[in-house]
């Protein structure tokens, strides 16, 4: 059985470790996610299905396909 990271396939960027503090200043475990987002992305030529995180998909770093006009 194969298990996807939750990691940006371009930049990296995966969950962090730090502290969720409640209102008396306790402070308790949590992971800091990326917003992490299904994208088709031309790779090497290829057209892939990725996950990305939006700092790439704003900054630009990742290729959208071409769509295709429909001829008729």
């Amino acid at each position: 059985m194969k298990f996807m990271s939750y990691k940006c396939d371009i930049c990296g960027k995966k969950p962090v470790a730090g502290f969720s503090y409640s209102h008396s200043n306790r402070a308790s475990k949590r992971l800091f996610k990326p917003n992490l987002q299904k994208q088709k992305v031309q790779l090497n030529g290829l057209v892939q299905s990725v996950k990305l995180c939006t700092t790439c998909i704003k900054s630009g770093k990742s290729v959208r396909p071409l769509k295709h006009s429909k001829k008729g």
